[in-house]
């Protein structure tokens, strides 16, 4: 098996699948780095294809991908009100804070969803070039961040409407980010391919994040539980939320918040890394 070399691999048939599953793990891993960069050398041809399914979405459209703004800004402002009173909150404070909240979780809510589609709705591609899987997730990663892109003017607007000036300390959270685009490549990996695998898998995922909206500290704050509040860790959300908004609110994030979001990124990138390295061989005839 060692002769046999990665560009071969796709061509043998359904009759040797079972010789290719029965490569060693360190020769899957070494396929699989293989893999990333090879994609990262294609980088170009994964951000114009992330770059064209946004146009393609909105073709024929007259505002476009604007209409993504216009429709979170009208959120923020319905939430806004309604919840702002039930809590007997200061919409100085609070709105702010809602917006980002909204907007930091379109983005992950957003990349969740589309990771799960992110080898089946390229099947017709995958059977018919050969191209490294990496291509894939970068397509679906570049996709999220121009949506982000579309929805940043309501965070703008609203703190220049509320005079909030996070400061230098914001740019912490760009390391926040690069938390997340790690983060984002290795949802891409893992869900899909159990989602290629298992078609089940996609709306269990969309109950599940429907779930933890409600149970992230995201239209109601963290401080508001008090001392019931002591389960909020075990949420890998509200970690991995915090190390991006505390930073655009003017706050820096605590250690044990860090700590946190970067123990659940590395065993979340774990297991993505081991399925995608396990499986990534079998993906084509998942389609």
């Amino acid at each position: 098996m060692d002769a046999i070399s990665e560009h071969t691999l796709p061509r043998l048939s359904h009759a040797t699948l079972d010789v290719r599953s029965a490569l060693r793990p360190a020769q899957r891993h070494a396929l699989a780095w293989r893999d990333i960069a090879g994609g990262l050398g294609l980088w170009r041809l994964g951000v114009t294809l992330g770059w064209l399914d946004i146009k393609l979405k909105y073709r024929g459209s007259v505002l476009g991908p604007f209409w993504l703004t216009i429709s979170t800004g009208v959120m923020v402002a319905a939430i806004g009100g309604v919840y702002g009173t039930l809590f007997h909150m200061a919409l100085k404070s609070y709105l702010p804070f809602l917006a980002l909240s909204l907007v930091l979780w379109n983005v992950i809510g957003g990349l969740v969803s589309e990771a799960c589609t992110t080898f089946t709705q390229s099947d017709g591609m995958i059977r018919s070039v050969r191209m490294p899987f990496f291509v894939h997730a970068l397509r679906v990663v570049v996709r999220t961040i121009i949506s982000f892109l579309h929805n940043l003017p309501v965070i703008v607007v609203t703190f220049a409407i509320f005079g909030v000036s996070p400061g230098w300390v914001c740019l912490q959270s760009l390391f926040g980010f690069a938390v997340w685009t790690v983060d984002a490549f290795a949802a891409c990996f893992l869900l899909g391919a159990l989602c290629a695998r298992f078609r089940d898998i996609p709306p269990i995922v969309g109950s599940v994040m429907q779930i933890a909206f409600y149970i992230t500290p995201i239209v109601w704050r963290a401080d508001q539980l008090g001392s019931k509040g002591w389960w909020l860790p075990l949420n890998p959300f509200d970690s991995l939320l915090e190390i991006v908004r505390q930073p655009m609110l003017g706050e820096v994030a605590s250690m044990e918040v860090w700590t946190l979001s970067v123990v659940v990124s590395a065993v979340f990138c774990a297991v993505a890394w081991f399925v995608f390295a396990r499986v990534r061989a079998r993906l084509a005839y998942w389609m």
